[in-house]
């Protein structure tokens, strides 16, 4: 063979390497989340204990891929970071998820529109992921402030003594807190009772406070522990 078919030959595997590595992956998912700290280690949670149980039952190739990459950054950007993270990424995930708090932001509304525009779903709260957290105990509809929603985790946390009766909001373990102190079934339900009145049609997210559809990510990673 020889050197320039030898070189044709190589360039082919390599085009082919790539275009196998970009090959969709089921059951794959990508959360990008604005915080660094409480998102992640929440959703890490899940896919903690995703694998544990999907683990045993099925080949390892056939697991839920999910990926979580907490960016820690403004509104605006966190869609900008995501399409860099999908350009970079060896796979096309078959899920997208944004996870993002409107806190003080003012461009909370034109991010949303923006990204279910390029296809990423959306899970957001207003004001904050904290009030997803709180539904894991009980059910709220009063339009508090982020600080507040602190507070009456703390009020939980001291009342059922979590830890050291303070939620903190670099907790590693805060999926499995909320999860057996309280539910997920119970943040599902009681975020599902509070968004029913929500009419996306003609009412912005940033408007409806308190409200949150984390519920709905939740959802499609609960269907494997199912």
């Amino acid at each position: 063979m020889g050197s320039d078919d030898l070189f044709k030959k190589r360039r082919k595997e390599r085009k082919e390497r790539k275009c196998e590595m970009l090959t969709p992956k089921a059951n794959s998912c990508l959360i990008v989340t604005e915080g660094e700290c409480t998102e992640p280690m929440y959703f890490e949670g899940i896919e903690r204990e995703i694998r544990g149980k999907v683990g045993g039952r099925i080949d390892v190739e056939n697991l839920p891929r999910i990926d979580i990459h907490g960016e820690g950054t403004a509104t605006s950007h966190l869609l900008q970071a995501t399409r860099l993270f999908v350009k970079k990424a060896n796979i096309v995930y078959q899920n997208i998820w944004i996870v993002l708090d409107k806190d003080d932001f003012e461009d909370f509304d034109e991010t949303l529109k923006a990204a279910e525009k390029e296809g990423y779903n959306v899970a957001w709260s207003n004001q904050c992921f904290e009030y997803w957290l709180f539904l894991h105990f009980r059910y709220s509809d009063a339009a508090l402030h982020r600080n507040d929603w602190i507070r009456k985790l703390d009020e939980i946390f001291r009342r059922l003594g979590i830890s050291d009766g303070k939620y903190h909001k670099n907790a590693a373990d805060i999926y499995d807190i909320v999860n057996t102190y309280g539910s997920i079934d119970n943040a599902i339900k009681n975020a599902k009772a509070r968004m029913k009145h929500y009419d996306r049609l003609c009412c912005k997210p940033s408007a409806y406070d308190p409200g949150t559809t984390v519920y709905e990510l939740v959802e499609q990673l609960k269907k494997y522990l199912e």
